[in-house]
């Protein structure tokens, strides 16, 4: 199955949930893609020792995760040079939604 989450918070125990999941999938054989929106796109920077959402992003995509981030929300908070995610839009996200055969939002 082709699932794809779209990540909305920076709020650490939801998005160390959502790459939980999308790990977890992940080991299940689906395909998972994953687009950053609104603030989502600064979890690369959150620090918290019971949410380790940086290594969790790290494990996600060294199992073959992808993940792609709102370019427009990211020039908002100036990190548009400071991401290691693929600059994306929201054509990119609604290619997602096409494309998955479930959404998952957190």
């Amino acid at each position: 199955m082709d699932i794809g989450i779209i990540l909305e918070t920076k709020e650490h125990e939801k998005a160390w949930n959502a790459f939980r999941f999308a790990i977890t999938a992940l080991k299940r054989n689906h395909e998972v893609i994953l687009f950053l929106m609104g603030e989502a796109v600064e979890i690369e920077s959150i620090e918290d020792k019971t949410y380790d959402v940086p290594t969790l992003l790290e494990q996600f995509t060294h199992r073959g995760g992808q993940v792609m981030a709102c370019g427009t929300c990211l020039k908002s908070r100036q990190l548009d040079e400071k991401t290691a995610c693929p600059i994306s839009t929201m054509v990119d996200c609604v290619e997602l939604v096409e494309w998955a055969d479930k959404i998952v939002t957190f």
